[in-house]
């Protein structure tokens, strides 16, 4: 997608994934791409209705949360695009686990047993559950890859104060349990995300996009304790698969390795995987739409006019 110009713009930022524009320092109008990205690098090719899926997910577990703490959305004009509150960031990232798997598998597993100051059980094998969630924060890097921070630091380097740092960790499990609820009543697991929030004045919103699968993890409950008790692969919803591709192609993106080519049929398959996965957590249909830049630009307009 080209990018847009909309009145009373202030600032615009091209993501990995989205384009977010800023109107008079108040709103974000924020544009899900179908860019996809893996090891910190943006893929060669656009996966088909990827933004769409990622911002109708976001949008469906912002409305399906929003009992728990305020969020940033405010209207979802057009399939990918969300506009809503521009907040001050918290730059951390509270990353939530409720299985031993990805990164924490990888920490437990070279023999550490601390993350992020969060003390790990002794006897668990990959993808147990952990005896409750634990919150492995890391923080928000403007360059190169996001570092694991503990709740000390956080709070020692006023990344956010005592105060609204245990407000953070209240609305993290909250929301973390409501996630797990909604996954398994479409027969998944939600085994680990993360979640972003931001302040306006006093009060702390949530911020981005939630339970999504650029975001989270997903294991399918059907067959997962007898996968468990055999030490199997646990059958996964999220781009897990993709970036298991590129290692499978020699590509972690470190410096001097090349990005694989991406033929068409890898492309539809990732596109199939994102649309499973929307049928799957929502739960209805999916039902692709491709608006002109000018359709998207319009209803846009409409919204903002709307907010006044």
């Amino acid at each position: 997608m080209k990018t847009l110009q909309f009145p009373n713009q202030t600032s615009f930022y091209r993501g990995k994934v989205r384009d977010v524009y800023s109107i008079q320092n108040e709103w974000l109008v924020m544009i899900a791409s179908d860019r996809i990205s893996a090891f910190d690098v943006i893929l060669p090719r656009p996966i088909p209705y990827k933004g769409q899926v990622l911002n109708q997910i976001a949008a469906y577990m912002l409305k399906a949360t929003k009992d728990i703490c305020p969020n940033w959305l405010v209207d979802v004009p057009a399939p990918n695009v969300a506009i809503g509150k521009k907040c001050i960031p918290f730059r951390v990232e509270m990353v939530v686990r409720g299985n031993l798997t990805g990164h924490a598998w990888r920490t437990y597993s070279s023999g550490k047993r601390e993350l992020c100051g969060v003390r790990l059980p002794e006897g668990m094998k990959e993808n147990d559950y952990f005896p409750s969630p634990i919150i492995t924060p890391s923080t928000k890097a403007e360059m190169g890859h996001d570092e694991d921070i503990s709740r000390q630091e956080i709070i020692a380097r006023k990344i956010a104060s005592e105060k609204d740092y245990e407000v953070l960790e209240k609305y993290t499990l909250a929301l973390f349990q409501r996630g797990k609820e909604i996954a398994a009543k479409r027969g998944l697991i939600l085994v680990d995300t993360k979640y972003e929030f931001g302040k306006i004045g006093d009060t702390i919103y949530l911020m981005d996009e939630i339970h999504t699968p650029d975001s989270s993890r997903y294991f399918y409950a059907d067959g997962f304790e007898e996968r468990q008790a055999k030490s199997e692969k646990q059958k996964q919803l999220s781009k897990e698969f993709v970036r298991e591709w590129l290692i499978a192609n020699n590509f972690m993106g470190k410096e001097g390795q090349t990005v694989p080519e991406m033929n068409d049929e890898w492309v539809q398959t990732i596109s199939n995987r994102y649309i499973e996965l929307y049928e799957k957590v929502i739960g209805e249909k999916f039902h692709p739409q491709k608006l002109s830049d000018e359709e998207v630009y319009q209803r846009v307009l409409f919204s903002l006019a709307n907010l006044g």
